[in-house]
């Protein structure tokens, strides 16, 4: 007769259920090359937006879009993204051929990863525009970060996981970013690029808008468009909305504060 051995805890080690705050990047064309392009464009100036956080690669949207059966270079993927200051784990959503691939380059399947859906707002239900990482689990919301000097051309100010208040002028040259609304009690000359996760939600506000760049979740506006009269060098807000009539594409909209 076989005796079972005696049920000990392990004195060294114990296995046990973990979640992480992980980012995912969902991948909408396999041409690596303009992959790089546009990270180069949305994440360039930007060297501190991730710091080593784990990262997994969503295939589902080349599945939607019938580009299912490319090959995928993971290693150079791969490498891309450690460049960028994150750390691929794992991958979910591609074609049988695609997941072996990944698989011989590391990564093994994560088919559970979910990705968080943003909550219902009383405006209609907004939807991200652009390919930028989402977060898979939400973090502590921290207080926002004050800035009360001017910011000088060249200088850039990024309140990660937080609101960016800002008590002074943000020159021309000058950026400031956050993960969620921008707040400047002042003349707004330079860049603004909020809700820079992806958060749709986010806003920006100005007692003077005069910006070179406004964003909100990857969708942007440059001056090269001139401001409308109505909110040029006035208070002013900054949000998102989804494009009217069922047309493709988010919008940014201005308004002045007062209305």
């Amino acid at each position: 007769m076989t005796a079972a051995p005696p049920a000990n805890t392990p004195a060294t080690f114990e296995i046990k259920s973990a979640n992480l705050p992980l980012v995912a990047l969902l991948l909408r064309s396999t041409a690596l090359d303009a992959l790089t392009r546009e990270l180069a464009l949305r994440f360039g100036d930007i060297p501190d937006f991730f710091d080593q956080d784990p990262l997994v690669i969503d295939l589902s949207p080349l599945q939607a879009a019938g580009t299912s059966h490319t090959e995928i270079d993971f290693p150079a993927l791969i490498a891309l993204l450690v460049s960028y200051r994150v750390v691929p784990i794992a991958v979910k959503g591609g074609s049988a051929a695609q997941m072996a691939a990944a698989w011989q380059a590391g990564l093994p399947g994560a088919p559970d990863a979910q990705l968080l859906t943003p909550k219902p707002t009383p405006e209609a239900t907004r939807r991200q525009s652009a390919p930028l990482p989402a977060a898979l689990a939400p973090a502590a919301p921290l207080g926002a970060l004050v800035i009360d000097k001017p910011l000088r051309s060249g200088q850039q100010v990024y309140a990660r996981g937080r609101d960016l208040v800002v008590l002074a002028m943000v020159n021309a040259g000058a950026e400031v970013i956050a993960d969620g609304h921008i707040h400047v009690y002042a003349p707004l000359r330079g860049k603004a690029m909020a809700g820079a996760r992806g958060n749709t939600d986010a806003r920006i506000f100005a007692l003077a808008l005069e910006a070179e760049l406004l964003s909100i979740a990857g969708v942007y506006r440059t001056s090269e468009n001139p401001l409308p009269p109505e909110v040029a060098g006035q208070p002013a807000q900054v949000r998102l909305m989804p494009g009217e009539d069922g047309a493709d594409g988010d919008r940014l909209v201005m308004t002045p504060m007062n209305s």
